[in-house]
């Protein structure tokens, strides 16, 4: 147990340092190309906070548990919008843009709705994963569009952030210091998740509830770390970008790969209650939004209330 506990705080460091390099690394990368943060969010740090959750899923489809491969993206699209965006507004409201709203929040929300509709035969095919990969790359199609040079919103950048204009600021240097970020939280995530199962085990919890909150949790504690990160440093768009960019890629990448790979069937059950779950949680963020643009505290507090319901019914 002891040695359980001393990995887990191990890891939750690494990944604290992670966090901080990617939020670094990638707001400087926007000001440097004068696009939107959000953009950054949505897809360089979006996809390196997906790995584990690729990671861990993959594995588990090879190993032939592909009920924990399905439920780990499940419970994880789950955590980053009830956990994630839940405790970053609790730590300051967060504002956002009309384009999130009406454009990559949107996005996420049909993306959950082809995947659920996907799985309405029980099944993941190999032409459904193709479908999904098709659905990631013309949403990279979309990112690259609209990170068009902009001088103007580079100067805006620069004022909102307050970073000097004669900073010496290198593309490929905060490039390598988020690819160090994502590396830090890929350990430190798989230190935290490891030791967390062991730790459960010996209080006898069932490995079902272990996959569906421990590993889902788990595998989104990257998100969680540099959405609280970039929360703190008042840098929104990168908060919110990371989670819905990773719910995005959590079914079009991860999900799509796999299912290429070793296509895996999908329980009613599931169908009719954590697919739900997971589209409920994605349309109640939309509709949050779109009268207000502000994630407001008591928006956060409802959305960690709605998870901790999801993992009391689980439990």
């Amino acid at each position: 147990m002891i040695q359980n506990f001393s990995l887990f705080c191990l890891g939750l460091l690494i990944l604290s340092f992670g966090a901080k390099w990617i939020v670094s690394g990638s707001s400087n990368i926007a000001l440097v190309m004068g696009i939107r943060p959000i953009i950054i969010g949505l897809t360089i740090v979006s996809i390196g906070t997906s790995l584990p959750e690729f990671v861990v899923s993959f594995v588990a489809a090879i190993n032939e548990t592909k009920d924990i491969a399905l439920g780990n993206i499940i419970g994880s699209n789950i955590a980053n919008i009830g956990l994630v965006l839940g405790l970053a507004a609790m730590v300051r409201p967060l504002k956002m843009n009309e384009t999130t709203i009406k454009k990559e929040i949107p996005i996420m929300v049909g993306t959950s709705i082809l995947f659920y509709l996907l799985a309405l035969d029980k099944q993941i095919s190999a032409l459904d994963g193709f479908i999904l990969i098709v659905g990631i790359i013309l949403f990279l199609v979309y990112c690259f569009y609209v990170a068009r040079y902009d001088k103007n919103q580079a100067k805006n950048l620069t004022q909102e952030y307050h970073i000097p204009t004669n900073k010496n600021l290198s593309v490929k240097h905060e490039f390598l210091l988020i690819m160090s970020g994502v590396v830090g939280i890929i350990l430190g995530a798989r230190l935290m998740v490891d030791s967390a199962v062991n730790m459960a085990r010996e209080f006898g919890l069932s490995e079902l509830f272990i996959g569906m909150t421990i590993v889902a949790v788990g595998t989104s504690v990257p998100e969680l770390a540099t959405s609280m990160v970039a929360a703190f440093q008042n840098k929104d768009e990168i908060s919110v970008g990371n989670v819905v960019g990773s719910n995005i890629f959590n079914i079009g990448m991860v999900v799509g790969i796999i299912a290429m790979i070793s296509p895996f069937s999908v329980e009613e059950i599931t169908l009719k209650r954590e697919f739900l779950i997971m589209l409920a949680f994605s349309v109640v963020l939309f509709l949050m939004v779109l009268q207000k643009p502000l994630l407001t505290r008591a928006r956060g507090l409802f959305l960690l209330i709605g998870y901790s319901i999801f993992i009391w019914l689980t439990f």
